[in-house]
């Protein structure tokens, strides 16, 4: 397995762009065996750069997060990485957390804060740490892994003190040993450019990844938003609109919206893409043949 600051240079020394997926756990036996072996082989027919796993709200689901992307990674021979919050752990049962990913040959993780299962404010666990930079930090020390972590380029919805401070936040996570950025989904490519331009003047060098979501109906869309704070720009929302409850109609309109905004991103010179595949393989792969990449 790589690491996934080897597959953007490689990439990115090749003029092509790097392609991965987001899964999440599910719940169910049947929600797993649908994953690993329908979705996860259709998608593999586009020939991804690597894929990543979620933890689940409070870390509530490490042992099949550890457990898929093990799976992914001896099934598919694909390069999978692994989430890691700060939620409900102390930094020994982290530590325990990171050593099983390292014997399983899990080379990559994703350094988040975490929200706490049911929402509300974020606290710390006694003995764990409190602001992702930390994880990052600790990750970075203990070594053999290539580090990614997430960026807002609206800011994170718990930064009253707006967005510049939150990404002044993230530089300093950068500068912490970060090798690469996802973002939080996002429908206003201006919030981008405006984001990447502000890291870039800062001296950041490393991948900043948009994370891209289509949309498969409206009220999913909204509930999303309304959990990460990202805003529904007003063309986007009166498409969605016209699809009323279709949600075939929405996902095709979802396929064409992010179709348009990942060729717009890729004219502005974004190095990959990073797509939230809600476990699903349809509008991805749509979206990639949409783009000539499939």
């Amino acid at each position: 397995m790589q690491f996934i600051r080897d597959i953007h240079a490689a990439k990115k020394a090749q003029g092509k762009p790097v392609i991965s997926f987001e899964f999440f756990p599910p719940k169910t036996d049947e929600g797993d065996k649908n994953l690993l072996e329908k979705t996860i082989p259709e998608l593999m027919k586009l020939r991804p750069d690597f894929c990543s796993v979620t933890y689940g709200a409070g870390g509530g689901t490490r042992d099949k997060t550890i457990g898929i992307v093990d799976r992914i990674q001896r099934d598919h021979g694909l390069t999978a990485m692994m989430h890691l919050t700060c939620v409900n752990a102390t930094k020994g049962e982290l530590t325990s957390v990171i050593n099983e990913a390292r014997q399983r040959g899990i080379k990559n993780i994703l350094a988040l804060r975490g929200d706490p299962p049911g929402g509300g404010e974020f606290k710390a666990t006694p003995g764990g740490f409190e602001y992702s930079y930390q994880l990052v930090t600790y990750l970075r020390e203990l070594g053999g892994f290539s580090i990614g972590t997430a960026g807002f380029p609206e800011g994170h919805i718990a930064c009253k003190e707006g967005r510049q401070v939150d990404w002044d936040r993230l530089k300093a996570k950068i500068d912490c040993g970060a090798d690469f950025v996802v973002t939080q989904l996002f429908f206003d490519n201006a919030d981008f450019y405006a984001f990447r331009d502000y890291l870039v003047k800062k001296g950041i060098t490393v991948p900043l990844v948009p994370g891209i979501l289509p949309a498969s109906s409206g009220s999913q869309v909204k509930r999303f938003t309304a959990l990460c704070g990202a805003q529904l720009p007003a063309p986007f929302l009166a498409g969605l609109d016209k699809c009323g409850s279709d949600d075939v109609a929405a996902t095709a309109f979802g396929i064409d919206y992010a179709s348009a905004q990942c060729a717009d991103l890729f004219r502005n010179g974004i190095e990959g893409i990073h797509y939230y595949t809600l476990n699903k393989a349809h509008s991805t792969t749509r979206i990639l043949q949409n783009l000539g990449l499939a």
